[in-house]
């Protein structure tokens, strides 16, 4: 299994291999217990906010609340992307490479594609911004009233797919997910499959009750919501898998996705929720939601046409091509979810209630100002798994099973997936901003066509750098992708504030070059040294390279002067400061 990027917004160069779909949700974030409401440059409880000054102070203050949050967010992130990385370890340990687990991954395709098409990012995406338009307007009943319709109809939906995928999951199995498996393999597959959707449905309203946490701007909970899901998973196979085998992790998906749910409800009487058992596809806020889903369902369908292009060509490469892509995938994405996708979680509901509330100046800003972070936060980490492939990927991978060779090729295609990080990232937020426009079908129209271009390019290169161009078909797509939507947003917003960005990315660029040349530098040294045992050869350069890595790129950029570097100190310090 890999991790996937967050849920909102799936980004339309995805990786070769689907998630699961109990991780398709696990990055969205809340925060009831620290006081992290985070004002936008209008207020969000105010109905008639004083036009005469609130552009200038609201966007300081929304720039402050992001960053604190951002920061939160982050850590959270690590928290989740570790227990979810330690989850591998324990199912790899538990089942190693055997049809039981093939089974149990084959398993997730349809709770997955049922979850994406119908509760995934669509309804991410399209709920919070008709949400924050209620609640920008002071109007709290219809806002919890289109919570709780938008919830039974969601919850409807999905008992009645999930239980028609379970009536037909022997012949879904048998036919068309896993044709190649054994009969009893099968209907392994199928049986696993009926547990798995139990984890859909609760996964249905566990994200919709994010979105609306996220909309009102509390985000430590559902932060940390994946964590226990990823607990959970790990006691499965740990203490079920030697009794109970691949069931074991059935149950700790099911019971990950109670608990995923549980942990965000007390935000959600915290912000005095008022749910009704009611139904309604008239409602105008529904209606919204599903006229905004649309466009995302059918770029949703188009990805997932990718993942099997993709699957396909690498099934035709050397043996663990695929395995490798997904490896490399990973790997690109812990910078990934740790940066952009927490920072475009935090940013998201603020720019929905800075549209709702019509300030186009002020969003302006804002995404100019988050732009310059992930840009500042995500080009080092290009850099560092580029300068750092060999050492992580054999820290963290080459034991076992896993060899030299497999070693090499994960690092071949981290090496293609390394150089569009940045691409990804921007994107990431980037279509959130649409998003909060209510505009979801130019990023669709533009995905779509990145995927399409991403098919071309793999089919091309495949041949040339095998698994290698699979990986570089995705990054130059993304950039193309990228790139189309700065245009587009650069006159959807009225500008973007490029003279500060342009600097902000040379100045970065240039910290990040000192970071390298001091890494390789160390890495050199490290390769001289004699009589390092196993362990220290392995520990050390990765380890230590990281941190090494970590306290150059941060004394290089306040030497170059770079604002986000003072910035985000100085954010650090007044959380510190206001904690105490």
């Amino acid at each position: 299994m890999t991790t996937p990027p967050i849920s909102s917004v799936p980004n339309s160069s995805a990786p070769s291999t689907p998630p699961p779909v109990a991780e398709s949700i696990s990055e969205s974030n809340s925060d009831p217990a620290v006081d992290l409401v985070l004002p936008p440059p209008v207020n969000l409880v105010s109905p008639a906010p004083d036009p005469s000054n609130r552009q200038a102070h609201g966007t300081v203050v929304a720039s402050r609340g992001l960053a604190g949050a951002a920061l939160l967010v982050m850590v959270l992130f690590v928290l989740s992307r570790a227990t979810g990385l330690l989850r591998e370890v324990i199912i790899g340990n538990q089942f190693g490479t055997s049809a039981e687990l093939d089974a149990y991954l084959a398993a997730f395709r349809v709770p997955d594609i049922l979850f994406q098409l119908v509760a995934g990012g669509a309804l991410g995406s399209a709920f919070i911004p008709t949400f924050a338009q209620y609640w920008v307007k002071d109007d709290r009943r219809g806002a919890w009233q289109l919570f709780s319709r938008t919830l039974n109809l969601l919850t409807l939906i999905l008992v009645v797919l999930a239980g028609l995928a379970a009536l037909g999951a022997q012949p879904l199995v048998s036919w068309i997910i896993a044709p190649g498996f054994s009969p009893e393999q099968q209907q392994l597959t199928a049986s696993l499959m009926r547990g798995m959707l139990i984890s859909t449905v609760i996964f249905g309203a566990s994200g919709l009750i994010m979105g609306a946490l996220n909309a009102l701007q509390h985000f430590l909970f559902p932060a940390f919501a994946p964590v226990l899901y990823n607990v959970a998973i790990i006691l499965g196979a740990w203490v079920l898998g030697p009794r109970w085998g691949v069931y074991g992790l059935v149950v700790g998906a099911v019971v990950g996705a109670v608990a995923h749910l549980l942990v965000q409800l007390p935000a959600l009487v915290q912000q005095r929720v008022r749910y009704t058992l009611e139904l309604s596809v008239q409602d105008p806020g529904v209606r919204e939601v599903m006229r905004l889903m649309g466009p995302r369902i059918l770029g949703l369908l188009f990805v997932q046409l990718h993942f099997l292009v993709n699957t396909i060509l690498a099934s035709g490469l050397e043996a663990g091509s695929l395995s490798a892509l997904n490896y490399a995938w990973l790997l690109m994405l812990l910078p990934l979810g740790v940066f952009a996708q927490a920072i475009g979680t935090v940013a998201f509901p603020t720019f929905a209630a800075q549209v709702a509330a019509g300030e186009r100046k002020a969003m302006r800003s804002s995404f100019s100002l988050i732009l310059r972070l992930v840009i500042f936060l995500t080009l080092p980490a290009a850099v560092g798994l580029w300068v750092l492939d060999y050492a992580v990927v054999r820290l963290l991978f080459e034991h076992g099973e896993f060899g030299p060779r497999s070693t090499e090729l994960v690092v071949f295609a981290l090496h293609f997936y390394a150089i569009g990080l940045i691409s990804h990232a921007i994107v990431e937020i980037g279509v959130r901003v649409f998003y909060a426009l209510h505009d979801t079908w130019t990023p669709v129209i533009v995905g779509v066509g990145a995927m399409a271009l991403n098919v071309l390019l793999s089919l091309l290169w495949v041949g040339m750098l095998q698994h290698g161009g699979l990986a570089l078909a995705n990054t130059v797509a993304t950039t193309l992708e990228m790139l189309l939507l700065l245009i587009l947003l650069h006159k959807r917003l009225g500008g973007m504030e490029v003279g500060a960005l342009a600097t902000s990315l040379m100045r970065s660029a240039l910290a990040a070059g000192i970071m390298a040349l001091v890494v390789w530098a160390m890495l050199r040294w490290f390769a001289s040294l004699s009589g390092l045992g196993t362990i220290a050869g392995e520990w050390l350069p990765a380890l230590g390279g990281v941190v090494v890595a970590v306290a150059t790129y941060g004394v290089a950029s306040l030497v170059v002067g770079s604002t986000e570097a003072r910035w985000l100190i100085n954010v650090a310090l007044r959380r510190t400061h206001t904690q105490r």
